[in-house]
């Protein structure tokens, strides 16, 4: 116990003195508790032990981050960023690996251990990547976005990796240890094939059942005792089940978590779960980085500097080029690729598991294991440092681009009639509209390199972020009469109209919105109205596709107005179903064959036949009465 009591009294102090240190020298605190793990580690001042046990601990900050990343992503924002994390994250680790294991051949590997090598390497660091895009205020937007992407993919990556490791041994595999505290844990490695993977699919499927059909009875009946520390208990109760479940049929416990969480993401006790383990992950997560830097083997540093030296530099300068190349290519712009290819340069936690692992299955040796292990561990130290060197490059860029000057304080003192936020593709047509019929507009846009465009073409756009309060008060929202959001983030979308909405109940809020999905949001945080932005241009093609296709003119635009109020119209009926995934999806099917057989009905009275497709006159008194009524309710 007191040898417990000295070792928690050394870590909790190396972190108040040095992260508080770290982030006024504007370091930020990931690299704080770095250096603080390099000063008390065995090799510095030598303040504790082996921390092996520690590091066992504070890898349960790494399940805990995933448990609460979880809880964020519902199945539906999973399915809206697929292109991100099926596409951009597998051709990411793809990629990488292949990269990185070509250098490790040209250095003299053999063929299977510079695979190895590579499929290790390409692992990035989840709890360094997110806990630093949160300390720039990356996290939630586009950044943020196709670095969580990536990092989700790496993790469901180690999964194959691990069956895939032991198939390019090359020297008879280790019997000692447990293979990183990964594969030796498994209770069902004894298992034939077949059997190991029908108890990871069980596994699995207790915990999306467990989660859906089990936790929630539980949950309310413990919120019912009014019990806060039960309920906090409960909570990490369901992190530690889970984790240990994935661990015994051989899984990630951080996989694991991470779906436990997004079965979770639905329920009514989300927020609550939040609030209550959010405290356990930030001192966890700050244990884990300690442990880090205090794994660095600092003699191996002394020994091999300029071999070390050359691994890291060489490893992230080789990730950074292929993040960046794939950033691009994924249609990301200049200034969000460097951001995503410098934050995830670096290698990752589960590289240590693996590189125990594949010591264990004799795929590397020792030597080159040890060397790696501590490559890893500096480039993960750096990580904060490269962020620092982006955001001088960002100041830069920035300052490279000729009569940009922000200009959140310049408003014209006469009062705007709109707001328009978001001055891109969209809101450029918008506003063009709404200016050639008299109204005053103020724009607000952050993409300074599309203020510089628009003001050579002579149009003066305000350099600021819309979603601040203070900001739109100066713009005049308190006494505009409309907002118009055409930003091109989703989330900051929501985030705008839900601010809106709040600090100006009178304004007028309209929205752009991505699709049917986003819509819902946008409608149920506050928007007045919304338009999906590709709705109107695709109906359009349509009946142009209608007219090269045969349709006289009328014909086409009358097929695509019976369109355009029939999907109105269940778009409105189904409304009240956001948010029930189950019964939105039932109720769609059944909408969409209604809207088949009514297009079919409208249609018919078209054909060639009746009057040569003459307009219906019945069709257009019934789409007055919609209007009318539509008008009269509101």
């Amino acid at each position: 116990m007191e040898n417990f009591l000295t070792q928690t009294l050394v870590y909790l102090g190396a972190a108040v003195v040095s992260v508080p240190i770290a982030k006024r020298l504007g370091l930020g605190s990931v690299l704080g508790y770095l250096i603080a793990g390099v000063v008390i580690g065995p090799y510095a001042l030598s303040l504790i032990g082996a921390q092996a046990d520690v590091m066992k601990f504070a890898e349960f900050g790494v399940v805990i981050l995933l448990f609460l990343i979880g809880l964020e992503v519902r199945p539906s924002m999973l399915w809206d960023m697929r292109k991100a994390i099926f596409g951009f994250g597998g051709t990411q680790v793809v990629c990488t690996s292949l990269a990185i294991a070509g250098a490790s051949m040209l250095l003299g590997l053999p063929w299977q251990t510079a695979l190895a090598v590579g499929m290790v390497l390409a692992m990035s660091s989840t709890a360094i990547v997110l806990q630093t895009l949160d300390e720039k205020g990356l996290r939630q937007g586009p950044v943020g976005r196709a670095a969580f992407g990536i990092l989700l993919l790496q993790d469901l990556a180690v999964i194959p990796m691990f069956a895939l490791l032991p198939l390019l041994a090359t020297v008879a595999p280790q019997t000692h240890g447990d293979a990183g505290g990964h594969g030796g844990a498994s209770l069902v490695a004894h298992l034939p094939v077949w059997a190991q993977g029908l108890s990871v699919f069980a596994a699995v499927a207790a915990v999306v059942g467990g989660g859906r059909y089990l936790v929630r009875p539980v949950f309310r009946f413990i919120a019912k005792a009014r019990l806060r520390e039960i309920f906090t208990a409960s909570a990490l109760l369901i992190v530690v089940a889970v984790a240990s479940l994935m661990q015994i049929v051989g899984l990630s416990p951080a996989l694991g978590a991470f779906l436990a969480g997004v079965v979770l993401a639905e329920s009514e006790f989300r927020r609550e779960l939040e609030t209550d383990i959010e405290p356990f992950r930030g001192l966890l997560l700050g244990l884990f980085f300690i442990t880090v830097g205090a794994g660095v083997d600092l003699p191996l540093v002394a020994r091999q500097p300029l071999l070390l030296g050359g691994l890291v530099l060489g490893l992230m300068a080789l990730k950074f080029l292929v993040l960046y190349g794939l950033a691009l290519l994924f249609g990301a712009p200049k200034r969000g690729a460097l951001a995503v290819a410098t934050a995830l340069a670096q290698g990752g936690e589960f590289a240590f598991v693996l590189l125990s692992f594949t010591v264990g299955a004799g795929v590397i040796g020792a030597p080159l294991a040890a060397l790696l292990t501590a490559a890893v561990a500096v480039s993960m130290a750096l990580t904060p440092v490269a962020m620092i060197l982006y955001e001088r490059v960002a100041a830069l860029m920035d300052a490279a681009i000729p009569d940009v000057v922000p200009d959140t304080g310049d408003f014209d003192e006469s009062e705007p009639d709109i707001i328009i936020a978001g001055f891109g593709r969209f809101g450029q047509i918008t506003g063009r509209l709404l200016s050639s019929n008299g109204f005053k507009s103020t724009v607000l846009d952050s993409d300074i390199e599309q203020i510089e465009l628009l003001r050579r073409f002579g149009r003066r756009v305000h350099y600021g972020d819309a979603t601040r309060l203070d900001l739109l008060r100066q713009a005049g929202a308190d006494r505009a009469r409309m907002l118009i959001v055409a930003l091109d983030d989703r989330e900051k979308t929501v985030e705008l109209v839900e601010t809106a909405r709040k600090a100006f109940p009178n304004l007028v809020i309209l929205a752009r919105a991505w699709d049917r999905r986003h819509a819902y949001d946008l409608l149920a945080n506050g928007a007045d109205a919304v338009e999906r932005e590709t709705f109107e241009s695709a109906l359009a093609l349509g009946a142009t596709a209608l007219q090269k296709l045969g349709f006289r003119a009328h014909r086409a635009h009358r097929a695509a107005a019976y369109f355009r109020r029939h999907d109105r119209r269940m778009f409105e009926e189904l409304r009240p179903m956001w948010g029930q995934e189950e019964a939105y999806i039932l109720a769609s099917r059944d909408a969409a064959q209604t809207m088949d057989r009514l297009l079919d009905a409208d249609l018919h009275r078209m054909r060639p036949g009746d009057a040569g497709g003459a307009w219906d006159t019945a069709s257009l008194d019934e789409e007055l009465r919609e209007r009318a009524q539509q008008e009269g309710a509101d």
